[in-house]
């Protein structure tokens, strides 16, 4: 099984993201995420043996013992940059609460295995790739005319594992397990 864990995005947020994706869609012909993909991943965890996932449960189980903390997902821009993009990103700006989130998750999952990622992760939804050079002009046109774009706020009570698995134009991503913070009523 492919996984990975994420915060799932609130259904009001999704529609925010709906609305800017269907300004965005008309200028380029590349690959658009999904509306029901669209997720902000803790870590990806890659392959793992249907075996072994009661272990993965219980170290990410061990996670859940935190606050709830604001998400809020600002601003468009390309990875790795504008001139040779290959990702178009909305921003994701969660203060210091996420980025020990994603960190303690790294850390509890080395302890099955799994490796460290090579690069610190920026939080991002990836709202389409680039995988051939097309024509970007009218996108870069419109990213520039909604900038700063401020696509929503949402509190974060909890994090899922998901399953991707192939689809026939985009993977599939299935809900496994879902971990609840202990405070999560304690959102600022």
């Amino acid at each position: 099984m492919r996984l990975f864990t994420a915060i799932d995005l609130p259904a009001e947020t999704l529609l925010r993201l709906e609305r800017l994706l269907s300004a965005l869609r008309p200028e380029a012909l590349i690959k658009w995420s999904p509306l029901d993909n669209l997720h902000i991943t803790t870590k990806f965890i890659g392959e793992w043996p249907e075996s072994r996932i009661n272990d993965l449960d219980a170290a990410l189980a061990g996670l859940t013992a935190r606050d709830a903390f604001e998400v809020e997902l600002r601003n468009i821009g390309w990875f790795p940059n504008e001139r040779s993009p290959r990702v178009l990103w909305a921003g994701v700006h969660a203060g210091p609460a996420l980025r020990q989130l994603m960190t303690d998750t790294e850390q509890r999952l080395m302890t099955l295995g799994i490796a460290k990622d090579e690069k610190p992760a920026t939080p991002h939804l990836t709202l389409a790739r680039i995988k051939t050079p097309v024509p970007l002009r009218n996108l870069r046109l419109k990213v520039e005319e909604l900038q700063p774009a401020e696509i929503g706020k949402f509190s974060a009570r909890n994090f899922n594992l998901f399953r991707s698995d192939p689809g026939s134009n985009a993977s599939i991503y299935r809900r496994l397990r879902d971990y609840r913070f202990e405070n999560a009523l304690a959102a600022p």
